[in-house]
């Protein structure tokens, strides 16, 4: 079955560009566009697409807001944000909302197909520098450690030695496969160890993978 993807950009001219890149691969469906965040949230509940491509920066209804109505409203459709460096904000906020995934603007064609098919299949994807920048942007609003246990920390303790290594690596942006790398274990090992994770943290995926460990405090500035 085909991936039912709906483009969302307020440039004309960058909805074609995506819509070109995407008919390469006959897994993948454009179904609709839309020019601003109100025509998405309509959209997405009119087709119900797989997987929504977003933009950040619209008129009447920023991504961001999009984002928060579409994850609100119950949709299954997955959120893939395209941003840049200069928008660390709304990256942020746009988590929050319940973004799946995150991607730059300069991604090569195969990325974002790759990145596509992922967030379709229940993954998540975060590139990398982004995660890096989050780390430096919000570095000053991590919590306390001298503030006392918090509901964070009593879920992390819900989690083996193991699962809080590969917590760490997932929140620094690392792919399974650089996660089992770094820990000299199977691809198919982490796999299992992030959904084992996922559910005893309460999260849906990786990117709230990434917002819980910004918040706890786990990642921090200057960390490899």
């Amino acid at each position: 079955m085909s991936i039912r993807v709906l483009l969302v950009d307020d440039q004309p001219l960058l909805r074609l560009g995506f819509r070109m890149i995407l008919s390469t691969s006959p897994d993948l469906e454009v179904v609709g566009e839309a020019g601003d965040g109100a025509q998405a949230v309509a959209m997405a509940a009119a087709l119900g697409p797989d997987v929504v491509l977003m933009d950040v920066r619209m008129p009447v209804a920023d991504g961001i807001e999009a984002t928060r109505r579409i994850v609100g409203s119950g949709s299954a459709a997955r959120i893939l944000v395209l941003t840049t460096f200069d928008l660390d904000e709304y990256v942020w906020s746009a988590l929050r909302a319940g973004a799946s995934g995150f991607l730059l603007k300069d991604v090569q064609p195969a990325e974002l197909v790759g990145a596509i098919r992922s967030v379709a299949e229940g993954d998540a994807v975060v590139a990398p520098r982004v995660t890096r920048r989050l780390i430096d942007a919000f570095a000053g609003h991590l919590p306390d450690p001298s503030a006392g246990p918090s509901e964070a920390d009593v879920l992390l303790d819900r989690l083996t030695g193991r699962e809080r290594e590969v917590l760490v690596e997932v929140a620094r942006g690392r792919s399974n496969l650089e996660v089992a790398a770094a820990l000299s274990l199977s691809e198919a090992t982490v796999k299992t160890h992030v959904g084992r994770l996922l559910m005893k943290l309460g999260l849906r995926d990786r990117v709230q993978v990434v917002v819980f460990a910004y918040e706890a405090g786990i990642v921090r500035r200057g960390e490899p």
